[in-house]
């Protein structure tokens, strides 16, 4: 009946917990977890000797509410919908889901209001300058823009708000960056893209053979069958029937050994069961959200209408959904399998354009560093040029094993990796990767003194910049816990190369490339703009004499966006889907 009374039970004779139906696995949990069932415990005790003097109002709650102090409180902490709920709970509203809830406080003012007719496209644009003034209001609401200018105006709001566009000094990039992509990313929405369907049935069926045969090659591995989709009975299998060890998995929210992807990893050399495991996951994974997801999706013409979505990321830039064209794998024969699916129009070329090491070119130019702007000026491969200052040798005595090493370490800098994290992605000793941390910052002291003052302005500010001037806040970034304070540190020290190289370039090239097409009179029947992913765009080109001229200029014009002192560098592929391209 208590918890002191199980464990006395417990220290008295096993047998007492057996004889009520408890197992002998709980009972070892039990054991194992002492301290910690007190301590839940001791934490789910309500006190009732805290020092509370207490008397039931002379109203109810509803008399004694304050409604504008309720509003003013939802407003600062960005309850956007538990507005609407209250009112509906008070009676005011009919609806809780009115747009404009938030700030009308009468059933005639709700009327006024609905029958004000909003243009959609100023409230997209004010929901892009929403987020551009606080990063983390990912997909603003209506609701978001009135409580923004404390208001039911929606002029009034919307003055606010440009006169913090102004403020904040995001005028270049709300006006010169985000609100051009307006109508390219519907167009290209409408537009879709075309997927071959039949090809995509074919690929289900080998696909689902070959998850068949794994599972049963688990059972046998495994000497059980077992629903492999319960982490429960995984758990069983790995832990009590296979016996492996448990030290360094981590433990799920409701105590049990956790057998999500990054745990299984590390059981891999314990037992190759493990590894036909996640295989097995993976191709689960390819099967429902893409092989037999996307032919779901598709319209009466097989072409797929991805949402571009411009104001999806706290980084600045887009993301896709339904589906998300964005995490199609970009490598590996299951990607390259998949990519293939997605085709040209009869008469079209599919054409990718993608910068090259675009982050690593940000990073010289943000840093100024004098080596890597050299490199990039020469055309020289970055990762040779990094190895070879980082081991002390001539570029033409650098191995693969020290450009892989070089290529690590350039993006981990980038990312804001840690030296625990770099010995992982290393496959190295913790003292190798402290060693390789330590050397890179050595031979490059600029790229030290920048990450220095970035992390420096994000503590004093809150926020960092782009290039460009787009703004990205970390609220935990002087948190007293040291984890948490770490973690925004590191995304700080990434957001201006990120949100420079994927937010700010990319979105300037669409609007470039578009402007520049027009001028050179290429028809929207000549060329259009289907996919935006990361640091890539993707066309469909008419098949004619044209077709070397429109990707010549598409990839003048992506290279010619900003006037830095060294190059940019965009790869152009041509083809008929988007695996088999072939560089022009």
């Amino acid at each position: 009946k208590t918890i002191e009374g199980i464990y006395d039970a417990l220290k008295k004779d096993e047998k007492n917990l057996l004889n009520v139906g408890i197992k002998a696995r709980m009972i070892e949990l039990l054991k194992e977890g002492e301290e910690e069932a007190f301590f839940s415990k001791n934490l789910a005790t309500i006190r009732r000797d805290a020092p509370i003097d207490f008397s039931l109002p002379s109203k109810t709650w509803q008399e004694g509410l304050n409604l504008e102090k309720v509003k003013k409180i939802f407003a600062e902490f960005e309850f956007r919908t538990l507005l609407g709920r209250l009112e509906q709970q008070l009676g005011i509203f009919v609806s809780p889901t009115n747009l404009v809830d938030g700030f009308l406080s009468g059933e005639a003012e709700k009327k006024e209001a609905s029958a004000k007719d909003i243009d959609p496209l100023r409230l997209k644009k004010l929901f892009i300058a929403l987020w551009l003034i606080n990063s983390d209001m990912t997909d603003p609401k209506e609701e978001d823009i009135y409580a923004f200018g404390e208001t039911k105006n929606i002029d009034v709001a919307e003055k606010k708000i440009l006169d913090r566009i102004k403020e904040d000094g995001l005028e270049r990039v709300y006006y010169e960056i985000e609100l051009p992509l307006i109508p390219l990313i519907e167009d290209a929405e409408k537009r879709g893209i075309l997927l071959d369907v039949d090809y995509m049935k074919k690929l289900s069926d080998d696909y689902h053979k070959k998850h068949s045969a794994l599972e049963k090659k688990i059972y046998e591995m495994a000497g059980v069958e077992f629903n492999i989709n319960s982490p429960k009975q995984m758990s069983e299998v790995l832990f009590e029937k296979l016996a492996l060890s448990k030290k360094g998995i981590r433990k799920t929210a409701g105590g049990a050994i956790s057998t999500k992807e990054s745990e299984l990893e590390k059981l891999k050399d314990l037992s190759p069961v493990v590894a036909e495991i996640l295989e097995y996951r993976g191709i689960q994974k390819l099967l429902s959200t893409y092989i037999d997801n996307l032919p779901l999706l598709v319209d009466e013409n097989k072409r797929l209408h991805t949402h571009l979505n411009q104001t999806g990321t706290t980084t600045g830039r887009m993301s896709s959904t339904e589906p998300n064209m964005q995490n199609i794998p970009a490598r590996g024969e299951e990607g390259s399998e998949i990519r293939r699916a997605i085709i040209a129009s009869p008469g079209y070329k599919l054409a990718a354009f993608d910068y090259s090491q675009i982050e690593m070119r940000v990073l010289a130019y943000l840093t100024d560093d004098e080596t890597l702007i050299k490199t990039f000026r020469e055309g020289k491969d970055i990762h040779s040029s990094v190895a070879s200052k980082v081991f002390g040798v001539p570029e033409d005595k650098i191995t693969k094993e020290m450009r892989r090493q070089a290529k690590v370490i350039n993006f981990g800098i980038i990312y804001g990796m840690g030296v625990k994290a770099l010995k992982k992605n290393l496959g190295s000793t913790l003292e190798e990767a402290e060693a390789f941390h330590n050397n890179y910052f050595e031979k490059f002291p600029k790229v030290k003194e920048y990450f220095e003052r970035i992390k420096q302005e994000a503590h004093e500010k809150g926020y960092t910049t782009t290039y460009f001037g787009r703004r990205r806040y970390f609220p935990e970034i002087n948190s007293h816990l040291p984890y948490i304070r770490s973690e925004s540190e590191r995304m700080a020290m990434n957001a201006p190369i990120q949100g420079t190289a994927t937010a700010d370039i990319i979105k300037l090239a669409m609007s470039h490339v578009d402007g520049k097409l027009k001028e050179q009179n290429f028809s929207k029947d000549k060329v259009r703009l289907l996919l935006q992913v990361h640091d890539e765009l993707v066309y469909e080109v008419k098949d004619d004499k044209d077709l070397p001229d429109i990707v010549g200029a598409i990839k003048h014009a992506m290279e010619n966006i900003v006037s830095i002192n060294l190059p940019l560098s965009v790869n152009a592929y041509t083809g008929e889907n988007w695996s088999e391209i072939k560089k022009v």
